[in-house]
């Protein structure tokens, strides 16, 4: 089969627009495997650990007083408000496709067993569901970003 140099144009431009870090076609016995570099995941984790000076101690003593940071959890503002977290380790989706819409925004009314986004892990597009009736109030990741098991994805205000 001779591929037609304009349909490969469009498929590398839908892969540069997209989100997706590779493609894989198959057609008339011919396959077409397309990749873009990934991008460099951080975490935005705190350092637990930080370093404290006491200026109080006498000059004798000339070593620094390390502290040990306490992490604390911050718990949502009110009752009422409940974090939605991811139940895998994947990469967060707000919508069934790049062109699509968004399955929920900031401000938007959900139900209980209403979808809120995808989670592709190991390339299985999983759906993430409401377990309350609510507002989105925040949306706390970012579309196409890595997420780990059990990280905070969305603040609710419960129903």
């Amino acid at each position: 089969m001779k591929m037609d140099l304009n349909y490969l144009k469009k498929l590398i431009k839908m892969l540069d627009t997209s989100n997706l870090a590779e493609m894989e076609i198959e057609e008339e016995g011919t396959k077409i495997r397309l990749s873009k570099p990934r991008p460099k995941i951080t975490t935005g984790y705190p350092v637990p650990t930080t370093m404290t000076i006491d200026n109080t101690q006498s000059q004798s003593n000339s070593k620094p007083e390390v502290k040990e940071a306490v992490e604390v959890k911050v718990e949502a503002p009110n009752e009422n408000h409940v974090e939605i977290k991811s139940p895998m380790v994947g990469t967060y989706y707000m919508a069934p496709s790049p062109d699509a819409e968004a399955y929920v925004q900031v401000g938007s009314v959900v139900k209980e067993g209403s979808v809120l986004c995808i989670i592709e892990a190991m390339k299985l597009m999983n759906e993430i569901e409401s377990e309350y009736n609510g507002k989105i109030l925040k949306i706390l990741v970012e579309n196409g970003t890595a997420v780990e098991y059990d990280q905070p994805l969305f603040l609710l205000e419960k129903a």
